[in-house]
This record gives C-alpha cells, sequence and structure tokens, in this order.
C-alpha cells in the first residue's frame, strides 16, 4: 500500500486505526513503518500459534503476528481487505495481521483516558482509549505486543 514516512514532531498525537471485528485499536504512528497487503507468510515450527511466520520484506525477515490471535480472538480467514502493519520496536520490525486498517487520526490528549480497572491484572496491551466521536478506540503498547523472545528465537 504506503509507507508511512512523516517527521516525528508532526506524529504527536496520531495514530494508525484498524479493525479486528467491530473493535477499534490505535497504533502510535511513529511505530509504524509501512502498510502492505496480506503476502505469503513462511510458517516456523514450534511457535506460540499467534506467530504465523517469517515474511521476507524486500530482503529483511521479519516475524508475523495474528494480532486477532495475539489477543485470543477466533481466527478469521485472510481475505482483501487483510492488512500487514509493519511496526518497529527498539531496533526489531514485526508485522501485525489485522483484518482491516481505517484511516490516521490525531487523538488530543484530553480525549485520550486510562482504560478502566475490570481486575487485578491490568491488560497489559492498551495503554489507553481514545475518544473519538461516539467510539472508543483502544490504543495499543506496540512494546507488549511484541514478544520478544519468541522473535529472538526466530531471526537469531
Amino acid at each position: 500500500m504506503s509507507e508511512i514516512l512523516q517527521d516525528e514532531d508532526t506524529q504527536a498525537g496520531m495514530y494508525l486505526t484498524f479493525m479486528l471485528g467491530n473493535e477499534n485499536f490505535g497504533l502510535d504512528i511513529k511505530y509504524v513503518r509501512e502498510i502492505i497487503g496480506i503476502q505469503k507468510i513462511t510458517e516456523i515450527p514450534e511457535v506460540p500459534d499467534y506467530i504465523r511466520g517469517i515474511l521476507n520484506l524486500r530482503g529483511k525477515i521479519i516475524p508475523v503476528t495474528d494480532v486477532r490471535l495475539r489477543f485470543k480472538k477466533e481466527f478469521k480467514e485472510y481475505n482483501d481487505q487483510t492488512c500487514i502493519i509493519v511496526i518497529e520496536v527498539q531496533d526489531y520490525s514485526v508485522g501485525l495481521i489485522v483484518d482491516s486498517v481505517s484511516e490516521v487520526l490525531t487523538i488530543e490528549p484530553e480525549n485520550i483516558v486510562t482504560p478502566p480497572d475490570f481486575s487485578h491484572d491490568p491488560n497489559k496491551y492498551v495503554n489507553a482509549i481514545g475518544k473519538v466521536g461516539t467510539e472508543a478506540t483502544l490504543l495499543l503498547n506496540c512494546e507488549m505486543l511484541l514478544n520478544k523472545d519468541a522473535i529472538d528465537d526466530i531471526v537469531h
């Protein structure tokens, strides 16, 4: 699709939004490197189910995670709306398979709230909730989406 190249100063408060089923999610744009359509993924034996395998992206090997499976949701067959969002966190690149990409939104700080505490174990994947019109967008912690141990096993 397209590479996202912007100056970091202009990225404050900007989120790439995507869908999993009927739920809206957002990733801080500073982590997003590009968005590509679903491609051939090479499976790797003996990794967690949510790690779908690896992708050769212009000569760079990228581990690919299905966000649905990472969040313990039911697997959904990939279609022409399915995308891979390539993010980079601490010099690691990983592809995130999502149902569809929506848009890049600017969410003002006053419209971002802390998620409610549903248990004694807070949700490690959700950093905050963005209020966008009448919708709630779950803003994800990109660093927690990476399972560094599993990724290290794949790429090293």
